[in-house]
């Protein structure tokens, strides 16, 4: 991409902008050295990118993908096989950390981010180095005691030589004998060794080294001859301790040399890491939008803006390339065309930097080779070049470049000259560019160039909006629509006197008085149908809304209708349930009373008992609404085949063939019932298990889910019995016949409480004690009736 196009679009601002959402020096390189490029693939992949970094953003906020230094330096240092400081070595470790952390997120995360993940795998993992390292070098910067042995024998033996010169010095500063001598009573270090202060009247008395003296000469720091060996000593420990911290720090160098290849391949995946966040970032701080790529060279830019405006920025709606190839902008000055002009180049490059852009969705962009632009004054008196003739370069170079894979930008095209020159030039200018397929927006002020657009096929005129009743610019761009100057209005408006207004548009023709006129009323018919337009919009989504909302209400009052007929169905089941159970004990009585009758009798008395609660229970299923199954009924079944009851949400096995009423023996958990073939379907695939909805639901979960026995042991009597209760109602709807309560032995009160209950429970036939095998009077066995 031309140098000089980047430049007058201002291009090195954006990466401004971008470099500061870089978080190291490798990321702000790269966002440096960052151009626009024109292969597809390119583009795609760094768009990619730059949407991926978003997701990141977005759905891992606080992940952490920071935290490593730019160690390029000491890995050329210890390459050459210097020494590295124990700073440059943390360094080290803190990059390991940082690769080895975001290695393992990254691969967490391959299928959330693949893109991001391919940087994942150039990075190295040497959890030995990076633990040697820490291990050796404290965080302050010091070698620990620990990094070696010798290391540590070492400090140890300095230790208790200090600790042996200071006791002794002590006790010489606080002797009688010497406290007259000593200006002050305190142990102090002059050139590496211990001292005392001795008034220097005394220095005869105070045998010693003398190392320094104070700045009023009246005290000298003298080692004591006693402690001269000793300090010796310490020097040497000092020196062997130097040297075994040089021997730890070399070897820890030569293991960062011996890696430092995968260390450089690893620093540049976290640079690129860090380069892919800082696009994502900037997307983030625009709102911006990854655009839709198509192939040949044109845009459809659907308000866009300008990412170095800031404040309430209008947006523009720039088409090129699909309806027509040039574009003629005309109108007042301070009215927008520049920036209208400077926005589609910008962005253009952004895209095609792999960056997101500030629009909305739905914008398109082709593949422009090259973007050429002609912008501002570029006068030079060193080259004796007026704002005309830099122009005119330019351009001249423009055209020789310019094809159809090309953007090029004009800004007040023929300027500079006299204005019929001028017009006549950007005429030519702009016929030759369009011949050669490129694609051209220019901005001017000659009329002659809105008719030129008239008369040319996929040449459009465009213009910024000015209010003719404000008399002020609102820099919006009108495409199908010429512009007018408004030079009368806007002289008005910056004080210029009304009679000199009026006594120049004396000097107009009635042509172009007309032709202003008939503007003018276009341009407030235009913006009187905007204004229509955005007040219908805002109607019809006030409509939406309140369709949207009056749905929902519909929507709440059917789940409401549907929860309440639910209800009533449930009720309607629990009471054909009390009806079969009073049935049953009654047809059960009936066969007692009968029992000496004769045997036809009785049955026949049982089977019209039978009958009229079968008539009570269409009675009530009639009231219950049917719920609709989706699927076939199959038409024959086999003994031992798993079918699914929908009613019931659940999977059961077939006991018996489909008999003359049309039902289906099925055993579901621990129960048998029988089904209408129409409500099985055929096992197919694994269904998702949904909540249960209905009393015979609820049944079968307790079938599966009911244990044989309640471990009651350890609760007090009042929240033993309550668990019974529930207990014996879940047994009762799961079927079971007997259970076991286990109450333990202890004391006896908890087993008394519960055969209290049993004796007056409706559920209850019989209990008794658990026998041997079956947990003694520790357990208490029920039969359910």
């Amino acid at each position: 991409m031309d140098k000089k196009t980047l430049t007058r679009l201002e291009f090195h601002k954006v990466k401004e902008q971008l470099a500061a959402h870089a978080g190291s020096a490798l990321g702000k390189e790269r966002v440096m050295e960052l151009e626009p490029v024109d292969n597809p693939f390119i583009i795609s992949r760094w768009q990619a990118e730059t949407s991926e970094g978003r997701e990141l953003l977005r759905l891992d906020p606080v992940a952490e993908i920071g935290g490593w230094r730019d160690i390029r330096l000491p890995l050329q240092r210890a390459g050459r096989g210097a020494l590295l400081e124990p700073e440059e070595l943390l360094a080290v470790a803190d990059t390991l950390t940082a690769s080895r952390l975001i290695k393992k997120f990254l691969q967490e995360k391959q299928e959330r981010y693949p893109i991001l993940s391919e940087l994942g795998l150039a990075l190295a993992a040497l959890p030995d180095l990076e633990r040697k390292i820490k291990e050796a070098i404290l965080p302050g910067g010091e070698v620990a005691s620990g990094a070696s042995a010798a290391l540590a024998q070492i400090r140890r033996k300095l230790t208790g030589a200090q600790a042996q010169i200071k006791g002794h010095l002590e006790h010489v500063i606080r002797s009688p004998e010497y406290q007259k001598y000593l200006q002050d009573p305190i142990v102090t270090v002059r050139e590496g060794r211990y001292v005392v202060p001795v008034k220097i009247e005394y220095r005869a008395q105070v045998p010693g080294i003398v190392h320094d003296q104070s700045a009023s000469g009246a005290t000298l720091f003298v080692e004591p001859m006693a402690v001269v060996e000793k300090n010796n000593e310490l020097r040497r420990l000092i020196v062997a301790e130097k040297q075994e911290v040089l021997k730890i720090l070399s070897d820890l160098s030569a293991q960062v040399a011996q890696n430092a290849e995968d260390l450089r391949i690893s620093l540049d995946a976290l640079g690129d890491l860090d380069f892919i966040v800082a696009r994502a970032r900037y997307s983030q701080k625009l709102n911006a939008l990854a655009p839709v790529f198509e192939g040949e060279a044109n845009m459809n830019i659907r308000l866009g803006r300008h990412p170095l405006l800031q404040g309430d920025v209008v947006p523009v709606d720039l088409r090129l390339g699909e309806d027509f190839d040039t574009l003629v902008i005309t109108g007042p000055n301070t009215g927008g065309k520049t920036v209208a002009l400077k926005t589609a180049g910008i962005l253009v490059l952004m895209a095609q930097s792999g960056l997101h852009l500030p629009a909305e969705e739905g914008t398109k962009l082709g593949i422009f080779k090259q973007v050429f632009t002609d912008i501002g004054d570029e006068q030079s008196i060193e080259q004796s070049l007026s704002t005309f003739s830099s122009h005119m370069i330019n351009i001249v170079e423009i055209i020789s470049k310019a094809g159809r894979d090309s953007l090029v930008l004009l800004d007040e095209l023929g300027a500079g000259t006299d204005p019929a020159e001028g017009a006549a030039l950007a005429q030519s200018i702009l016929e030759k560019l369009h011949a050669a397929g490129a694609k051209t927006i220019a901005t001017t002020h000659y009329s002659e160039l809105k008719n030129f657009a008239y008369l040319r096929e996929r040449v459009e005129n465009a213009s910024v909006e000015f209010d003719a009743v404000t008399l002020r610019p609102t820099f919006r761009l009108l495409i199908g629509r010429p512009g007018r100057s408004n030079a009368f209005e806007i002289a008005t408006r910056l004080g210029l006197p009304a009679e000199l207004v009026a006594r120049a548009k004396e000097f107009l023709t009635v042509e172009q008085v007309q032709v202003d006129e008939l503007m003018r009323n276009l341009e407030r018919t235009q913006q009187e149908a905007e204004a229509n337009r955005r007040e219908s919009i805002e109607m019809t989504e006030e409509a939406r809304a309140l369709k949207d909302k009056y749905e929902k209400l519909e929507f709440d009052l059917a789940q409401k209708r549907e929860s309440i007929m639910a209800k009533a169905a449930e009720e309607a089941r629990n009471l054909v349930r009390s009806a079969r159970m009073e049935a049953e004990s009654t047809i059960k009585e009936l066969r007692e009373k009968l029992a000496q009758e004769a045997a036809q009798g009785r049955e026949s008395a049982i089977q019209t008992a039978r009958e009229n609660l079968a008539k009570l229970n269409k009675k009530v299923v009639k009231k219950i609404p049917e719920k609709v199954i989706a699927g076939k009924a199959p038409a024959h079944l086999q003994i031992g085949e798993e079918v699914y009851l929908p009613k019931y949400n659940t999977n059961g096995f077939v006991l018996a063939p489909p008999g003359p009423d049309g039902e289906v023996q099925v055993r579901v958990g621990v129960i048998k019932v029988n089904v209408p073939l129409k409500e099985l379907r055929r096992v197919e695939k694994k269904r998702p298990a949904q909540a249960k909805s209905s009393a015979a639901g609820l049944a079968l979960d307790k079938a599966r889910d009911i244990s044989f026995e309640l471990d009651l042991r350890g609760q007090f009597a009042d929240d033993a019995l309550l668990e019974v209760e529930k207990y014996l109602d879940d047994a009762f709807l799961a079927g079971l016949p007997k259970v076991r309560l286990i109450h333990g032995k202890g004391t006896g009160s908890l087993r008394a409480a519960v055969h209290r209950y049993l004796r007056g429970h409706h559920r209850v036939k019989s209990f008794r004690l658990g026998e041997q095998g079956e947990g003694g009077y520790g357990v208490t066995v029920v039969e359910l009736a």
